[in-house]
């Protein structure tokens, strides 16, 4: 029995919805309270030494620390964060992500408290964006504001930017990079590993059946749901299922619970 679907099956009930919302608008009143008073982040962030002497409260309000002070990039990063939000809970519902989220938590708390690892929240925030990655590829931002970009590209430049660092940072910076993201292999590592079987399949098809052997008109993927093809449609990405037939990824079966 898949661990999640049985955790939701008896502790559903529990869910918070709206939970990064509600992070959110926390992390704009930290943000106001730093200003006013800089102390503020002080007796907020995940210091194990003073957990330890009983500021237990340190566990939950790291997570409201805002990763900027700049009055400008406030605005996008919390509309950003409130965006992959509400999107993750379309796809998967109050308690997965709360679930996400929570296992994110003990990932980052156990790297502070073992590791030395440092206080912020980033790690926590780029799972959830390396989540919503992975259900919208496709989808456009607008990078500085000008630029669209898919998220799968800047999902893929994150990612590079995140080896080199690890390749190059310290142990505490390793742990913590492996120790935030845990969530994301918990969740995706079952499907990343079927996604790259069906990748190779795809492969070995390509070489069964030369696109030059293909009449002009014939695709090499229908989506057998929609009827959209990679012709009609070049910019689908489509992904074949364990029933041996092609989808495209908007129709493409979930896991079975």
């Amino acid at each position: 029995m898949n661990v999640i679907a049985f955790l939701e099956r008896h502790f559903g009930r529990f869910a918070i919805p709206g939970l990064v919302r509600i992070i959110v608008a926390l992390n704009a009143l930290v943000f106001v309270c730093a200003k006013l008073n800089p102390a503020v982040i002080y007796y907020l962030n995940l210091n194990p030494a003073a957990v330890r002497h009983g500021e237990i409260w340190r566990l939950l309000t790291y997570i409201l620390i805002p990763g900027t002070d700049s009055y400008f990039w406030i605005l996008f990063a919390l509309a950003f964060l409130w965006m992959i939000g509400d999107g993750l809970e379309v796809a998967w519902g109050a308690f997965r992500l709360n679930l996400f989220y929570l296992v994110g938590m003990i990932g980052t708390t156990v790297a502070a408290f073992f590791f030395g690892a440092g206080d912020s929240n980033t790690m926590l925030n780029l799972s959830l964006y390396f989540a919503f990655s992975w259900f919208y590829p496709n989808m456009e931002v607008y990078f500085m504001a000008i630029l669209p970009v898919r998220i799968k590209w800047l999902a893929m430049g994150m990612a590079g930017w995140l080896v080199f660092q690890f390749a190059l940072g310290s142990l505490a910076f390793k742990m913590a990079v492996l120790a935030s993201l845990a969530n994301f292999l918990i969740f995706f590592g079952s499907e990343m590993i079927g996604l790259f079987r069906q990748r190779g399949t795809a492969a070995v098809r390509r070489k069964a059946y030369p696109q030059a052997s293909l009449p002009e008109e014939e695709p090499l993927h229908r989506c057998i749901v929609c009827q959209r093809t990679d012709r009609s449609h070049p910019e689908l990405e489509f992904r074949v299922s364990r029933d041996g037939n092609d989808y495209c990824m908007e129709h493409l079966p979930k896991p079975a619970a």
